[in-house]
């Protein structure tokens, strides 16, 4: 896979507050001119557990939220289904501004907000992370292949020492898509064996 090398880290806030602030000012894209809301992220991330996906849909825009509209019920599902509530996660985007018609974000919005989610990593210190979707995938790994053909593999990246990387489906992919619902639950039951999550969501051992 062809990697695209990583830009140099700006410099943001150093406590994730802070970097929130900063972004909720972003302009540095076309996109700040059509967005209602900036949508950050939210969860505590007590788990360890970092979830990422494309960008805020009408919903997302209009809350503030992240994952709050049918592809968010089913992302909330998906937590809970591996013992979780979405307060014990991190749940961001790879750009915190709505793309005009849910459109997937350009290679230029990609990358002037790319640093924003690097700086969320590296605050946050997650064990875990589950990218949801092609551009989820891309951005992150940094890499070109379709999401069908890296999901379900375990990713380690230099850029991000100790972290385990599991790419899968877009919630909003299944609710077109149920049948590949099998695929994320194997890919989120093989995210719990990494945290040692038993099916009902205690720790394997007690």
């Amino acid at each position: 896979m062809e990697k695209v090398p990583a830009a140099p880290m700006p410099s943001f806030p150093e406590d994730l507050d802070g970097l929130e602030r900063f972004v909720l000012a972003c302009q540095a894209c076309s996109l700040s001119e059509t967005r209602n809301q900036v949508v950050f992220g939210e969860g505590r991330g007590t788990s360890g557990l970092m979830f990422v996906g494309e960008g805020p849909g009408a919903d997302e825009d209009r809350t503030g939220r992240p994952f709050v509209g049918r592809a968010g019920e089913l992302l909330t599902k998906m937590i809970q289904a591996m013992g979780l509530s979405r307060e014990e996660v991190y749940i961001a985007n790879t750009v915190k501004c709505r793309p005009p018609g849910n459109r997937v974000p350009s290679p230029e919005e990609r990358k002037a907000c790319f640093p924003f989610l690097e700086a969320q990593i590296r605050l946050l210190k997650p064990k875990y992370m589950i990218l949801l979707g092609q551009t989820a995938a891309q951005v992150v790994l940094r890499q070109s292949a379709g999401i069908t053909r890296i999901r379900g593999t375990c990713c380690e990246l230099p850029e991000y020492p100790g972290i385990k990387i599991m790419p899968t489906y877009h919630p909003a992919y299944l609710l077109r898509n149920p049948s590949a619902k099998r695929d994320v639950w194997s890919d989120l039951q093989t995210v719990m064996g990494w945290m040692g999550l038993s099916r009902s969501g205690e720790k394997e051992g007690k």
